[in-house]
Formats: C-alpha cells, structure tokens, sequence
C-alpha cells in the first residue's frame, strides 16, 4: 500500500512540474494560468498555447472578421497595461452584443503570442470534446 501512496504523490508531483513550466499531458487539459503576470511572462518568453484567465477594460471594438470561421474582436487593456485581442468564435458561441469601449469583459481561453501583446481566442466550447472549453463574461453573462 506503501509503494503505491508513494507512487501517486510521485505522479503528482510530476504532473506539477510539468503544468508550471507549460508542458501539457495527453488527455488531460492544462490548468489556467491567471491574471495579468501570467500573461505578462508569456508576452515576454514568447510563448503560446497557454490556458489564462483574465479580465481587462476595452479600449478598441473592431470589426467582425468573416473570413472562414467568424469572430468578434475587440482589444482589452489588462491591469498591467498589456493589451491583447480577443477574437472569439462566433458561428460555436454567442456574440456579446451592445459591447463598448470602456466595459470589462473577463476571458478564460488560450493565449497565442504576437508582438502587439497577443490574442486570446478559444473563448468558447469545442463541440470535438478536444480542447478545454473558454468562454467570455460581461455584465454578469457568460458566453460560451
């Protein structure tokens, strides 16, 4: 009984180790990040396919994009004065409507680095049942 005790804070352990540094397993989705200083070290390490939670201000609603899969873009100003975009998939979750500078919008999805601080997108479900599913709140509602 020992040996496997042993064995499964071992597992853990690892497991640990690996989510930190952003290493994710087969099957198992990677845990969110949170908040302006996660986002803030990957803009600096470069580095993408990061789960984050966050929340910032609009400071810029922008057009939808209709090319392919459509989604609504704004960029959001974090705490820490990072702006991001966040282009979210309109034809697999609801568009926020009446969206305006000015308002908070707090996101869980996947960060991609670009050099203008980076993009959040899979803000929304996977209907394929492979991807952690995101999502988008503002005034109090969820849209996934």
């Amino acid at each position: 009984m020992k040996k496997y005790l042993f064995l499964a804070v071992i597992a853990l352990l690892l497991y640990g180790y690996l989510q930190d540094r952003g290493i994710g397993l087969p099957g198992f989705s990677s845990p969110a990040r949170d908040g302006d200083s996660a986002l803030q070290q990957a803009y600096d390490n470069r580095q993408s396919d990061l789960q984050v939670q966050g929340e910032g201000v609009v400071v810029k609603v922008l057009p939808d994009d209709l090319k392919g899969a459509r989604h609504q873009r704004f960029i959001l100003r974090l705490g820490s004065g990072q702006t991001i975009l966040i282009a979210h998939n309109i034809d697999l979750a609801p568009r926020i409507p009446r969206l305006n500078e000015g308002d908070t919008v707090a996101f869980y999805g996947e960060y991609e680095w670009n050099a203008k601080g980076g993009v959040i997108h899979w803000t929304h479900h996977d209907p394929g049942g492979r991807h952690a599913g995101g999502w988008l709140r503002h005034d109090g509602t969820t849209y996934e």
